[in-house]
């Protein structure tokens, strides 16, 4: 099957089936904010903007790296990137590998044109550096989308269960600094579902790794994902076991801020709200990623994508005012965020 085969099953899989993780969550509901019932704050002065990749951009969000490579992948991709603009949200897109095989699926990935300011980041698997991809193969992914830096994708759960996977992820550390000791652009590392962990980020980040993006457990399982594809029986039914594998998001933007203080870190995987955005940016992130939850919006059209996106802004801002946070350096430092069995212990 080709790779642009395999982007449409995945699409329309994503679309519609169960593919969520079973039987574990982010571990983001185990917190609550304690409200503050005189915050000292107009909510008109709340500020979301930061900076990413460079630039200044409008609040702490980013459009996970989800697909590319087919027409309706073009579409979806223009839908995020046109809302993506409008809002000042970076954006990710899908593995790039497909134009890099066949140039002529380029146009499905280039959005440049409708998010002129915005970072966009172009995306690879880091495991096709142990089949035959190097420096060159993703500096032509990065120059054929005009982005800002790249994103090496760790998948070696999906790639065990998916029908044509590449499974050799040996000395793949190695790799990743090579590349990124010969590239002039910043390179982030993200998982898609599964978790990094502080240990891991620390190497990555030794490595010359510009950012991490956690993309912890509790939101879409590729092990479920490729479950639906396969026609391996002994893979399908292995994959129930594998449902509630990984690290949720909570323990990975936790332990990766503790053992990396200074690391940039993106909290990726299950979020759902704005709140869930708030809590992500209070343990640690200096950014939160959005992936399966705008594609049904973005099949639909920009206007969709665009409420949607709006709608987690305006949640983060009403979170910050709950807790009297004027900035999200103020959100970050907040003593606000406690264990929600903190708020439900009985009074003494």
């Amino acid at each position: 099957m080709s790779t642009e085969q395999r982007k449409a099953e995945h699409i329309r899989i994503c679309l519609e089936e169960s593919v969520a993780g079973k039987g574990i969550t982010t571990g983001l509901e185990q917190y609550r904010f304690v409200h503050k019932a005189l915050p000292e704050l107009d909510f008109q002065e709340i500020d979301l903007t930061t900076e990413f990749m460079g630039k200044r951009i409008g609040a702490p969000f980013i459009i996970s790296s989800m697909t590319g490579g087919t027409e309706q992948a073009r579409q979806i991709n223009l839908h995020l990137a046109h809302a993506a603009e409008r809002l000042g949200w970076a954006m990710g897109v899908g593995s790039v590998r497909a134009a890099i095989e066949n140039p002529q699926l380029g146009a499905t990935f280039r959005v440049r044109e409708v998010a002129p300011s915005i970072p966009l980041l172009a995306n690879l698997g880091a495991v096709q550096l142990n089949y035959g991809y190097g420096a060159e193969e993703c500096k032509r992914a990065v120059d054929m989308l005009e982005a800002d830096g790249l994103v090496l994708h760790l998948n070696a759960m999906q790639e065990v269960f998916q029908p044509e996977g590449n499974t050799n992820f040996k000395n793949l550390l190695l790799r990743i600094e090579q590349l990124c000791r010969s590239l002039a652009i910043p390179v982030g590392v993200k998982e898609v579902g599964w978790g990094i962990d502080g240990a891991t980020a620390c190497r990555l980040l030794d490595a010359g790794v510009n950012f991490i993006d956690v993309a912890g457990a509790g939101g879409t399982s590729w092990s479920e994902v490729e479950k639906f594809r396969s026609r391996d029986a002994l893979r399908r039914q292995a994959a129930d076991a594998f449902a509630d594998w990984g690290v949720p998001t909570a323990a990975c933007v936790r332990d990766v801020r503790r053992q990396a203080p200074g690391a940039v870190i993106v909290a990726s995987g299950g979020l759902t709200s704005g709140v869930d955005a708030a809590k992500a940016l209070a343990l640690g992130a200096d950014l939160a990623g959005f992936g399966r939850g705008l594609l049904a919006a973005a099949v639909d059209g920009e206007d969709a994508v665009l409420q949607a996106l709006a709608q987690v802004e305006f949640e983060l801002r009403v979170a910050m005012f709950g807790i009297g946070a004027r900035t999200l350096h103020d959100l970050r430092s907040t003593p606000a965020l406690v264990t929600a069995a903190t708020l439900t212990a009985p009074l003494a």
